[in-house]
């Protein structure tokens, strides 16, 4: 059953709605410790949901691990749940990507709703389908592609968003730019990040998700099209691991706008970007996420994180590439020698 996207304008009703098309003996709500703390207040009196249980989880992505999924699976068993129960994400990336794999195998599957939370969940980790845990070091090493019937976009929950989570989703909206449309990615580079204007910000968002949703429905399997979401995030796929196995983890987000550096100056050399909108962008990132703490010493490291990508094929690191913004270039490669030059670019540019 094909995934429904909501740009709320009602979320009561919306969620209501939702709820009425998953036919439910149980109804559960999963947030994390900061969402059940500052956005369950927000829904927790709504008439359709004055019978769901609440099951709380812990905050950052330190938590979406196998441990984690076995709490919640507890949970829903200890509260009753049965193969016809629901369950409802409210939260960020994290909370949407580990409740819908809890929710995809728990009986083996049961429906479930998101409501993302952070820019990120909601132009990203919500929608398409993609879901999952974090193991062994790993990013998302564990999963399933399964969509929620419905995800919630409401840009209300922003309010309470800092701005390091607002601008860690802010960098997919970049990328969803990067390959869709010049107009798009101009104004994206145009915004004012610094105070937030929500309501613009709904439009952008619900123009984002619409990149993606087109991509996800042509491709849902990730067999080809859909590599092209994969834009920066070979490379920051590893620098975010890297930064989990040290003192300094670095939000998704961030990973994948030092990852768009590092990735269009390959695009420069290799797939002939122009060099222009690279330096646009690259100043556009500079400016708003600064420069990762990694020196040379790393580099190894990270090209280890690399070859563990699920994209590769064969061993063959896989980067997805543009020749211009829109036109994407998959199953590129790129040497270790080149790689190294584009980690180079990106600590020094």
């Amino acid at each position: 059953m094909e995934q429904r996207v909501i740009i709320s304008e009602n979320l009561e009703l919306e969620t209501a709605m939702a709820i009425s098309e998953c036919e439910h003996d149980r109804l559960f709500v999963l947030a994390d410790e900061t969402t059940a703390q500052k956005c369950w207040p927000v829904i927790q009196d709504f008439f359709c949901l004055r019978k769901a249980s609440l099951i709380t989880i812990g905050s950052t992505d330190t938590n979406k691990n196998l441990d984690t999924l076995a709490h919640v699976w507890r949970q829903l068993d200890r509260m009753g749940a049965t193969r016809h129960s629901c369950l409802i994400n409210l939260g960020g990336g994290m909370v949407t990507d580990l409740g819908g794999f809890a929710a995809s195998t728990f009986k083996r599957g049961i429906d479930f709703i998101n409501i993302p939370t952070t820019l990120l969940s909601m132009v990203d980790a919500s929608v398409g389908g993609k879901t999952g845990i974090n193991f062994e070091g790993l990013k998302n090493e564990i999963g399933v592609f399964n969509e929620a019937r419905y995800v919630i976009l409401d840009t209300q929950f922003l309010k309470t968003l800092d701005r390091e989570n607002f601008l860690s989703g802010y960098a997919e909206m970049l990328k969803h730019g990067l390959i869709s449309k010049e107009r798009i990615w101009a104004e994206l580079l145009g915004y004012e990040t610094e105070q937030p204007d929500l309501h613009q910000l709904r439009r952008m968002v619900a123009e984002s998700v619409k990149v993606k949703e087109r991509i996800v429905q042509k491709d849902p399997k990730e067999k080809g099209l859909r590599k092209a979401l994969n834009l920066g995030h070979t490379i920051g796929h590893a620098l975010e691991s890297w930064s989990l196995q040290t003192a300094r983890p670095m939000l998704h987000g961030y990973a994948v706008a030092y990852g768009l550096i590092a990735e269009l100056y390959l695009c420069c050399a290799k797939t002939n970007f122009p060099f222009d909108k690279m330096r646009q962008t690259v100043k556009f990132i500079r400016g708003n996420y600064g420069t990762p703490a990694i020196t040379c010493d790393d580099y190894d490291a990270l090209f280890d994180y690399m070859k563990h990508d699920k994209k590769n094929t064969s061993g063959i690191i896989n980067f997805t590439l543009l020749s211009e913004i829109g036109e994407i270039e998959i199953n590129q490669t790129a040497t270790k020698e080149e790689i190294f030059e584009a980690l180079d670019f990106l600590r020094e540019s």
